[in-house]
This record gives C-alpha cells, sequence and structure tokens, in this order.
C-alpha cells in the first residue's frame, strides 16, 4: 500500500484541542461561514459525540483504532443493545468496557478509591461525571469519576487498551473488574482471573448466547500494571486490586484475544511493549489521520467538515477485529469451538484480518461503495473474512459475531460486496471458491433459505417459494421461529441479489448460471401489483394482501412499507418504470415523494426508536433505514440527474447536517452504513446498483465541498489520486451544469469505475438553475 504522511496537529498537547460540546446537549456546533484553522488535520475534526444521546452498545467509539480488536470507552448504561454504551444525556459512568462488537461485550473495568471491600463494593461502584471534564477524541477518552477524584484516561492500539488513571493524593488506589451481569448485548459469566506476578494477571470472560449469536463465546484477557499489586478479592463476578500507594498515578494494560490467554499475551508485547501512554494516544490519532485522510475536503465551514469526517470515522469501524497479531482467531461456526491459523505471507504475517461484522443488509448503497474506492484493502479484509468462514463452516455469513454465524436479516447480502470488489479489480481472493460458495447461498439449503436469526431451520426465508413460483408468500402459514419473515421485501432482495451473482457468473464465463441468476433478477414483477401501483404481498394462495395500506409498516416488507421498497429495484429501473406505465409517471411519481417526504423531513423521527411509531412509519421515503437510501439517485437512472442532485443534497441538509449529540443519523447507522451514506452524498458520488454491474458506473451528485481529494491504493488502481473540484459551488447551487473530466466535457453525469481509478480531475460547474437535460 502506499504510504501516507501528514503533517498533524492537536496531537502532541492532550489539552490543545479539548473538542468539548457546546453547553446545551441539543444545540449543535458554531457553524462558521469559511474555514478559518487551515492548518487542522482531519482527525481534529472528528466529533465522537456526535448522536451519542441515542447510542447504541457498538455506536460510540472513543479509545480504539480502525476496525479495532479492542474499543475501550466509558459505559453510561449497560441493560440491553439498544440504548446501551455511552450514552450523552446519562452522567453515571457503569465501567470502561474493552469490547463494543456486534452481539459481544468484553471485560470492564473501573478505577475506584473506597475502604469497603468487595463484598460492598462490587453492587455500588458507579460514578457520577461532567462532560465539562471531559475529552473525546478519536484514539483517547478523558474524564473524571467525582465520587473518587479520579481522572481516567483511555487509549488503545488493535488489540490492547492502554488506562492512566490518577488518584487523588493519600486515597486508596483500586480498580474494579466486573465480569459477570448484562453488558448490552452480552450477559457475561466470569470464566477466571489468576494472579501470575504482583503486576500480571490473566483470564477470560465467557458471552453467553443470544438469540441472534447462538454459542457462548469466550474472550480473554492478559493485565500488566506499572505498580505492584498490594492485594486481590475475589468474587464468584469480580474482583477487586488494591495498588500500592507509592505514587499516585498507575499505568495498567489490558490485552485482549478471542483465542486465548496466550494470544492476549503475545498480542501486548506485539503492539504496545512499552508504557509510553501520551506517546501511544499519539500514534493512535496518527493512525486515525492517516486513515481519514484518504479523502481530503476543502471549502465549506467548520462544521461541514467536523460532520464529514465525523461520518468518515464511523464508516471505519463498528465492525471489529477478531483475530489475534500472530493471525490465530477462534472459529465457532460448529458445535465444537476450534482455533485455527489464517493463512501468513512469506515474512510469517497474517494475509488478512479476521472479523465481526453486523448485517451488510444495505451495504451495496454504503460501505460497499466507499471501501473499493477509498480503502480497498478494507475490503479485501472482509471478503477473506468471510470465505474463510465458509471454508470452516460451509456458509459465507452475513454478519458473523465472534465466529458465529447469526443470519442477521434477511436474505445473501454478501453476495453483491463479492461482486462488486471482483468488478472494481480487487481480486486477491480465490474467486472460484468464492462464486461456488456464493452460489450455494442462493439455492436451496443456502443462507437465503434463513430468515433473520433462524439457527435451527431453513424455512422462514421462503427460498424454494421463491424459486418456484418467483415470489416469497406473505405470510408463509408456516411454523417458523425468524425475525423479518416479510415476503414482498425478501423478495425484492433476492431479485436484486440473484442479479449480482448474475453479472459475476457472466465475468467468468459461465454462462448458464448468469442466464438462470439474470431470470430471477426479473422476480420483482412478481409482487408488483399493476392495480395499486405498488408492489404488494401475495399469499399463499397467489393472491393479494387484502386490506392493503402501502403505508403500513412491516406489513410484508422488511423495517419499511411498501411506499419505500417499491422502488428497491436498483438493477432494473428500466422494468420497473415499464410496470409503472412510463418513465415519465415514474418520475413524477418518485418526486411527488420527495416532496412529501421531505415536509417530514425524509425519515422516520429522529432516531431509529421513533421508526415504529404511527406518526413517524407512514413516511414514504425514510433515510433513517437501509431499505430506500438509494431513492435520490433512482432520477440519475430515469434520466433526470438533476433530480438526484437537487434531492441528494436536500437530504444531506436535513439528515446528515447537524453536530449534536442527540442528532445526527435519525434512525439506525448500523456500523458505518449510514457513515458511509453521508461520505457518499456529501462528495457527490454513488452507485445505484452497488457497484456489481462489469465496469461499473458512478452517478454524479451534488458534493457539499469545493474540492475533494481521495487517495487511490497502487495495489489495486494505477492512479495516484482522483480529485473532484466543483466550480460556483453554494447551499443553493445544487444542480450540475457542467461536466468536465481531465479537461475534456462530458455529456453525461456518471463516471466508470475504470475512469475514477485512472486518477485525473472531474470538474463540476455548479448553478442554481435547474438544467434542462
Amino acid at each position: 500500500m502506499r504510504k501516507f504522511s501528514f503533517i498533524i496537529t492537536c496531537l502532541l498537547s492532550l489539552s490543545a484541542c479539548t473538542g468539548k460540546p457546546s453547553d446545551k446537549a441539543n444545540t449543535s456546533v458554531l457553524d462558521s461561514t469559511v474555514t478559518t484553522q487551515a492548518s487542522k488535520a482531519p482527525v481534529d475534526y472528528v466529533w465522537p459525540w456526535l448522536d451519542s444521546a441515542n447510542s447504541r452498545w457498538f455506536y460510540f467509539n472513543s479509545a480504539g483504532l480502525p476496525f479495532g480488536l479492542v474499543n475501550l470507552s466509558p459505559d453510561t448504561e449497560i441493560d440491553g443493545a439498544w440504548g446501551s454504551g455511552y450514552r450523552y444525556n446519562t452522567n453515571e459512568v457503569k465501567g470502561f468496557n474493552h469490547v463494543h462488537a456486534w452481539q459481544l461485550s468484553g471485560l470492564s473495568v473501573l478505577p475506584i478509591s473506597t475502604k469497603n471491600t468487595l463484598n460492598k463494593v462490587e453492587s455500588d461502584y458507579y460514578s457520577a461525571f461532567s462532560h465539562d471534564e471531559e475529552i473525546v477524541k478519536a484514539g483517547y477518552h478523558k474524564l473524571s469519576l467525582s465520587r473518587y477524584g479520579i481522572d481516567a484516561e483511555l487509549t488503545a492500539t488493535q488489540r490492547v487498551g492502554f488506562h492512566k488513571y490518577t488518584y487523588k493524593a493519600g486515597q486508596p488506589q483500586q480498580i474494579i473488574f466486573d465480569m459477570a451481569g448484562q453488558f448490552g448485548p452480552s450477559k457475561l459469566e466470569k470464566g477466571e482471573f489468576t494472579q501470575i506476578s504482583d503486576t500480571e494477571f490473566s483470564g477470560f470472560i465467557i458471552n453467553h448466547p443470544t438469540i441472534r449469536r447462538p454459542r457462548p463465546t469466550p474472550i480473554y484477557f492478559y493485565i500488566v500494571l506499572n505498580k505492584p499489586v498490594t492485594k486481590v478479592e475475589e468474587s464468584v463476578g469480580a474482583a477487586l486490586l488494591t495498588l500500592s500507594p507509592n505514587q499516585n498515578t498507575a499505568l495498567m494494560k489490558v490485552a485482549i484475544s478471542y483465542v486465548d490467554q496466550a494470544g492476549a499475551k503475545n498480542n501486548l508485547q506485539s503492539e504496545l511493549p512499552g508504557w509510553e501512554f501520551e506517546q501511544t494516544v499519539n500514534t493512535a490519532q496518527g493512525t486515525w489521520n492517516e486513515w481519514l485522510s484518504r479523502i481530503k475536503v476543502s471549502g465549506g465551514t467548520e462544521k461541514q467538515k467536523t460532520r464529514f469526517y465525523t461520518d468518515l470515522f464511523h464508516a471505519l469501524q463498528g465492525r471489529r477485529t477478531i483475530s489475534d497479531a500472530d493471525g490465530r482467531y477462534s472459529d465457532q461456526t460448529n458445535p465444537e469451538r476450534k482455533i485455527k491459523q489464517l493463512p501468513l505471507d512469506e515474512n510469517g504475517t497474517p494475509q488478512f484480518t479476521h472479523h465481526n461484522s453486523d448485517s451488510f443488509w444495505g451495504a451495496q448503497w454504503t460501505i460497499q461503495t466507499l471501501w473499493p474506492l477509498a480503502y480497498p484493502e478494507v475490503a479485501s479484509n472482509f471478503a477473506n473474512s468471510m470465505l474463510q468462514m465458509y471454508k470452516d463452516g460451509g456458509t459465507i455469513p452475513r454478519g458473523p459475531s465472534g465466529g458465529n454465524y447469526t443470519y442477521v436479516m434477511t436474505g445473501a447480502s454478501s453476495t453483491p460486496f463479492f461482486v462488486s470488489n471482483y468488478m472494481k479489480g480487487i481480486r486477491d481472493i480465490d474467486i472460484e471458491l468464492a462464486y461456488q460458495a456464493l452460489k450455494k447461498n442462493h439455492l436451496p439449503g443456502g443462507i437465503m433459505a434463513r430468515a433473520g436469526y433462524e439457527h435451527k431451520t431453513q424455512i422462514g426465508g421462503g427460498l424454494e417459494y421463491y424459486i418456484d413460483r418467483g415470489y416469497v408468500p406473505y405470510p408463509l402459514n408456516e411454523k417458523v421461529e425468524a425475525f423479518h419473515t416479510d415476503g414482498a421485501g425478501q423478495t425484492l432482495e433476492y431479485a436484486y441479489q440473484d442479479w449480482s451473482l448474475s453479472q459475476l457468473a457472466k465475468a467468468l464465463g459461465k454462462n448458464e448460471d448468469a442466464e438462470y441468476f439474470a431470470k430471477r433478477g426479473k422476480n420483482y414483477q412478481n409482487v408488483f401489483d399493476t392495480e395499486s401501483g405498488y408492489m404488494r404481498p401475495k399469499g399463499m394462495d397467489g393472491k393479494w394482501l387484502t386490506p392493503f395500506d402501502p403505508n403500513a409498516y412491516r406489513v410484508g416488507f422488511v423495517e419499511s412499507n411498501a411506499s419505500q421498497m417499491t422502488w428497491y429495484v436498483p438493477h432494473d429501473m428500466e422494468g420497473l418504470s415499464k410496470l409503472m406505465g412510463s418513465k415519465e409517471k415514474t418520475i413524477e411519481r418518485l418526486n411527488n415523494d420527495f416532496i412529501f417526504a421531505g415536509e417530514l423531513g425524509f425519515t422516520s423521527g429522529k432516531s431509529h426508536s421513533n421508526e415504529t411509531d404511527e406518526r413517524y412509519r407512514r413516511i414514504h421515503i425514510n433515510y433513517g433505514n437501509q431499505p430506500s437510501i438509494q431513492t435520490a439517485f433512482l432520477f440519475h437512472k430515469l434520466g433526470k440527474p438533476e433530480l438526484s442532485q437537487y434531492w441528494s443534497r436536500q437530504v444531506v441538509q436535513k439528515v446528515y447536517s447537524e453536530v449534536s449529540p442527540s442528532d445526527g443519523y435519525n434512525g439506525d447507522e448500523d456500523q458505518g452504513l449510514m457513515g458511509s451514506l453521508a461520505v457518499l452524498m456529501k462528495i457527490g458520488l454513488f452507485q445505484v446498483d452497488g457497484g456489481a454491474s462489469i465496469d461499473s458506473e458512478y452517478q454524479i451528485g451534488s458534493p457539499t465541498f469545493d474540492r475533494i481529494e481521495i487517495a487511490l491504493s497502487d495495489k489495486y488502481y494505477s492512479g495516484n489520486k482522483f480529485i473532484i473540484e466543483t466550480k460556483n459551488n453554494a447551499p443553493n447551487h445544487t444542480y450540475v451544469e457542467k461536466v468536465l473530466l481531465n479537461g475534456v466535457e462530458l455529456d453525461r453525469h456518471f463516471l466508470k469505475h475504470s475512469e475514477i481509478v485512472k486518477g485525473g480531475t472531474l470538474t463540476l460547474l455548479m448553478s442554481d438553475k435547474k438544467p434542462n437535460h
């Protein structure tokens, strides 16, 4: 990979940039009209508090690295996957957990100062804190525990959490390790806590199974302190260490492994052998700056830059590493847990990393476009990780957790991800094996046959009905214990995924398969009701669901309604427009939907928890969840790019522009999906078909900034960088009047992937006048 080197400011002094939020939680960051601090680096713009009042367990991140195994941050709420983790509007710290991942939590610790025994402490040790004494950055978190008068600072490497505690002079110095009870999505059980020396400890905790993650999942730790422990107390679920009072500051390193205690120790020795806390903070921020600088923007306001780099920050996390530094990993695809080794290169380095991941449901319009463009090595890593799970357990996953299959959401949502990578030249993978694995998922017995969290049966996906009848019935009228058995919505997803697979088959010369899956890609037509003009659930008897309300939430449509999912035909807008009567009628209808949705802010309320409320869920287009986030760019496929440019800018302004703890994504961010979407809309590049077609196209939107510079990987692409520059840009100049590529005017409003990765400059002349294309 090309090495990136940048001038980093505000990194050497932790007090130089406090990054504090405004006094009121619902007040946004001051909006400057021009950039006033040209020396600020991308990392300095990251504002982790964004939308943190609406956090879920894996949402908030501070002391961690991109895709880090360790995700160290304070928890103010710990009960349940939703409404847990760091929640801005609560003022009590309940611990610093090292793992905030999809369906997983880890070792929780907190420095305390008390003369009580563990018996009393473990039921009452939480502490209040104030945001006024808090510093939060990418890679660093500092706060004061007011109950104890302790200042706590946190940072991390990829697999090691690094703690710095400053105690009051003359007061007891203790650390409690809480290893049992509910922590976010998981109920933890203490496995083992062993003292090795007066400064070293090791052990493990066990994540009990959940309805989503079926197998108990151990997480191991190795702890080293820079000062001796004088007393150790243990109970069934906790341990309390009393430290030597010889100095007021204590440093502690906590390495984590999904493999074993030896793996945790090796992770520490590999990544953090020394004790330089400030240097580790600087390294963490420097790493973040390098990643964030892959896309450099200029122009716009300070607020716009803050929001942009915070969006990009979210696009690079949530989906965590689970393999050790040496490439060992825990395989939980079968009943018996096994320790295995990732393939190594000639230098003994793992060829890729193994990952957790929430669903790839909706990824085709988000990370599936952003990662291959700016972070192709990440796209490669995740594809190889999923293919490794196929080798281990026989299925490419759609949302693995700690080596477990979860069967989260529906369909074969990983298929378009693999196809998009291949079409873009990211081919350091066994593509023949990958194709066979993907094809298996689309056939009886494959992952399409399983609906949400369906571990023991293969009914809820309705795949055999889909193959036989061309649609998934709703309701199935079969006993099934699964989520998201919403037949019309499943049919639409499967059709797009089938089409994606047909494109790969075609590229690989598998013409019979290509024809078969392309035909299945037309199955969306079987759930379009010409009388109502909507996609509509169809029962076992082949009759339309009656009565039918197109705005009824989750009645045959996955986390959406018919109004939203009628537009879910990203691979064949030509065919959809014919069903709707003509392109002109389709354009008019979609435009009217946007007008109506705009009156409601384009989302179902201000957070994911609002989505099921009657007053919000009847919206026609919802940019707070994945099923309809492609809609602004559908005008492109209907010959009206100017409407895509106008409405995409409107969505950005109303949904993805605020910077406050109480607002941010207006829905379900889902491990970088909405962060990625916001980034793509702000740089003005989008892929309606998820990039799954041969020499895929990027639709040109309405960029927010005057200049966007995307660094291109020399491992995968021939170009050095791709620049997007706008002329005459302004908040009301949403239309692209003229398109030039390397100085040559184009008569189209899209680019080929092959054009972008050669490098060059795209110049867009912006206007407030609607073009007449």
